[in-house]
């Protein structure tokens, strides 16, 4: 979509999902700097965001009230602010959110009161690096609750230390302490009778090929981060896949949030990371989503009818659609199959990452994986799941 000056003030441009993301990709990232660009890089925020904020907004309409949700790592940056928007648009929410700092957890619970006086908001301190704390998190819920409607997991870091338990911290956040969460409170999750989804933030239509003899990336050098991501990216979505085989009545979202402020580097050691923390500073004030707009972003995924799960019935499927919104393609490439992977507009991979993710089908690579992370749960508390 390329519109020049002239063109963009003579008539208003209403750009759909698609061209949001071409606007991004083809005027923003890849073309010379020019006012244009600009232009159409904010025209296409500016449609997502409308698209965004109407559907937000019939969440209570049409949305059962009371729901329970879980964010894990929302005191800071995107969890924080999609919990205080999922507060602020629902009716008499019950969340529980997860961190590491008691005063961030006060501060919030304070803050969402204020969003929403109807809502409860309950802090659990943990070190979600740990696999025994998710679970420990876990049990703590599961008694207090029959249902989830709602998980939301942004935890992450670039520090690589190892563990207590033999896990790298990174890959460990990424990957066995969210799949951790989703065994244990799927049981929950199944049970609601409404809203059924679970949403991961990470590099969702960032996938790429994956080795399978070093799950962890133990060997791969600290410089080579887009191997890196491309590998945990592709991780979290087998994942999904993976649990969703058990589960077809839950909805599972993958999602790249694009360029939003967060602490993710603040543990982050080495040369690559100090260079990153330099380069997003200077570019962040040109190419950045705010920090509210993208907690809106993550809770029209976390309740838009536009990402069904694969079974289950339209009571489930989140606020209905308007004119002009689709069904989402699936990770499988079929529209409305339950496993999603999306990026910051909210659209579904194209078919370059549907042809790897089929790949890893044909060889087998999801049970593959899914096999590790279970050894490696036994291996650590002797269980698959609590």
């Amino acid at each position: 979509m390329n519109i020049d000056r002239d063109a963009s003030m003579a008539r208003p441009v209403t750009p759909t999902y698609r061209e949001a993301d071409i606007a991004w990709r083809k005027n923003v990232v890849d073309a010379p700097v020019s006012s244009n660009k600009w232009i159409a890089y904010n025209c296409g925020r500016t449609a997502v965001e409308g698209r965004v904020q109407a559907s937000n907004a019939r969440i209570a309409s049409t949305l059962p009230p009371g729901p329970v949700a879980v964010f894990v790592g929302a005191t800071s940056g995107i969890g924080e602010t999609s919990l205080k928007q999922f507060a602020k648009h629902t009716l008499r929410p019950r969340i529980y959110f997860i961190g590491r700092s008691e005063e961030a957890g006060d501060r919030i619970a304070t803050e969402c009161k204020a969003l929403n006086a109807e809502g409860e908001y309950i802090f659990v301190k943990a070190d979600l690096t740990l696999i025994a704390a998710v679970d420990e998190v876990c049990r703590e819920i599961k008694k207090s609750e029959k249902t989830v409607n709602l998980l939301f997991l942004s935890i992450g870091t670039f520090s690589n230390a190892e563990t207590t338990e033999g896990l790298q911290s990174l890959a460990c956040l990424v990957h066995y302490s969210r799949a951790r969460f989703i065994v244990n409170l799927l049981p929950l999750l199944r049970q609601a009778t409404a809203l059924r989804r679970v949403v991961s933030v990470f590099a969702a239509t960032k996938e790429g090929l994956v080795d399978s003899n070093d799950w962890q990336l133990k060997n791969l050098p600290p410089y080579a981060i887009l191997k890196q991501r491309g590998h945990a990216a592709s991780m979290v979505t087998l994942d999904h896949q993976a649990i969703a085989q058990t589960a077809p009545e839950v909805s599972f979202i993958h999602d790249f949030p694009g360029p939003v402020r967060s602490n993710l580097a603040r543990a982050g050691q080495g040369a690559a990371v100090s260079v990153m923390r330099l380069l997003f500073k200077a570019i962040a004030p040109l190419v950045c989503i705010p920090t509210v707009e993208s907690g809106d972003r993550h809770v029209y995924l976390a309740t838009s009818a536009r990402y069904p799960a694969a079974a289950g019935g339209k009571d489930a499927d989140g606020v209905p659609l308007t004119e002009g919104e689709e069904v989402a393609k699936g990770t499988d490439g079929k529209i409305g199959s339950g496993v999603y992977s999306v990026d910051q507009n909210g659209e579904s991979a194209g078919d370059q990452v549907i042809e790897i993710l089929a790949g890893f089908r044909r060889d087998g690579i999801g049970d593959k994986l899914w096999k590790h992370t279970e050894e490696e749960f036994r291996r650590i508390t002797g269980q698959v799941a609590v």
